[in-house]
């Protein structure tokens, strides 16, 4: 039996609705970004969505709360509609056994190794034909954008004649499981077939062997939400209160889902290499996407490893209320001397993001895109075992003017690259493209259009 995301979003999945004027999220007006990315941006920005003024473009998701494509839509989605394109968001129907067989799916492609099964796929084919039953697009939209593989299938359903259909891939898709696994291939291919191109974060995440012209856009933040917006010491002293974390002892924090693939461990244990040496704390924060059901079992894990250490506060911050979860991860984010995200695979990482425009020194894995977004030693730090990353941690404490320059340089990176204004852009140049018949998939089938710098990730570390 499949219900709905949550309560305040109408029967159908609808979360945002300029057609049906259901509109519960907003962001400023474009004008209102000038003092952070310049006006040449916003100018270039107006330019560019003049082409699209009017269009009916739906996007569609597994999830309205929790994770990054979630937080990405709750800005994009409105930003697009102040900009004049009719906007909709929905989000296919709540059921436990197909997000756990997606969450499966998931793992696969991001190299765990456990086989795709018959079962499998067969959940995930009776799933998506119940939900195309119903009344999910109720409406002609002449572009839908669908994210990630649980929606994957319902273009092979709900396609219609003349409409386009881009698919926005969040994860990093390992080549081995494709290559080892016919069935998986076949499975991914077949649903591919239905789509006018696909979207991808970085370069390397690409898959050169399926025949769909592709766009290289990355994900971004935006700078004026609740969660990234500059917070006042009082709203950053209140949040620390609230969680009985001592302001003055130094904080070390991984914000992000309970998820295997995030690396917590690693932080623990290099939290635990640096009390030997002197006092701090640890603070692992995050909450539970609706999609995800390993993230009870993985906070259950946290809690029973840490139990017994007053100094580690783990948080599992309620989503009831979206603007109060935002604002207190911004709270954290800035309390901190010293962020984490030492993840073992990871999709583009805004979690590091949020925390380098935070102006923050953060120690990330170099995995998935995050080295599209750090520099070793320069705009952070890459994770190679918690001894090392203990005595970065170390040495940071002990020269702020370090952690400073790192930040400083960190927070002019991501004005350059990854905020809501500069990217949005991307996605409508890519839209005007696909609408306008210059991406034809028949043409370009093996293009690669790239809306970002690339370059050999070797080149990020610094010799």
């Amino acid at each position: 039996m499949v219900s709905n995301d949550a309560s305040k979003f109408s029967v159908d999945g609808t979360v945002y609705s300029a057609r049906r004027n259901i509109r519960p999220l907003s962001t400023p007006a474009a004008e209102a970004y000038i003092p952070i990315v310049g006006i040449e941006t916003i100018t270039k920005l107006r330019e560019v969505s003049k082409q699209l003024r009017g269009l009916k473009f739906l996007s569609i998701n597994a999830s309205a709360e929790g994770g990054g494509v979630a937080e990405l839509l709750h800005s994009a989605v409105p930003f697009m509609d102040m900009l004049g394109i009719e906007t909709e968001w929905k989000i296919i129907p709540r059921d436990q056994e197909f997000f756990e067989c997606t969450k499966s799916l998931h793992n696969i492609l991001q190299g765990k190794n456990v086989p795709f099964t018959r079962e499998m796929e067969q959940c995930y084919i009776s799933y998506i034909q119940e939900t195309t039953k119903g009344d999910i697009i109720d409406y002609n939209p002449e572009l839908v954008l669908v994210h990630d593989p649980q929606p994957l299938g319902l273009a092979e359903y709900l396609k219609k004649p003349g409409q386009k259909w881009l698919w926005r891939c969040h994860i990093d898709i390992e080549d081995m499981p494709l290559q080892n696994t016919p069935g998986l291939w076949d499975f991914l291919t077949n649903r591919i077939e239905y789509y006018d191109a696909a979207i991808f974060s970085a370069v390397h995440y690409t898959v050169s062997r399926w025949h769909v012209p592709s766009f290289v856009i990355p994900p971004f933040i935006d700078p004026l939400s609740e969660k990234n917006r500059e917070l006042s010491e009082g709203e950053i002293n209140e949040t620390l209160a609230k969680y009985h974390i001592n302001p003055e002892i130094p904080l070390i924090v991984q914000i992000g889902r309970f998820d295997p693939w995030k690396g917590i461990d690693r932080s623990i244990a290099t939290y635990r290499e640096v009390r030997k040496h002197r006092e701090c704390q640890l603070i692992i924060a995050g909450g539970h996407a609706v999609d995800d059901p390993e993230g009870e079992v993985v906070l259950t894990d946290i809690r029973r490893k840490t139990e017994d250490d007053e100094n580690i506060h783990v948080l599992n911050l309620s989503l009831s209320n979206r603007l109060e979860n935002w604002r207190e991860v911004n709270a954290l984010q800035r309390a901190a001397s010293v962020i984490m995200q030492p993840s073992t695979r990871e999709g583009f990482g805004l979690t590091v993001t949020e925390a380098l425009w935070k102006g923050k020194p953060v120690i990330a894995a170099n995995a998935g895109a995050i080295p599209l977004q750090i520099r070793d030693g320069s705009t952070g730090y890459f994770y190679q075992t918690s001894y090392e990353a203990a005595q970065t941690v170390l040495n940071l404490l002990e020269n702020p003017y370090i952690a400073e320059e790192v930040g400083s340089k960190a927070r002019e990176y991501v004005r350059e690259h990854f905020l809501l204004p500069v990217r949005m852009i991307d996605w409508l140049r890519a839209m005007s493209m696909v609408m306008n018949g210059q991406v034809n998939r028949e043409i370009f089938s093996q293009s690669i259009i790239c809306f970002h710098p690339w370059f050999k990730l070797a080149k990020r570390k610094l010799i």
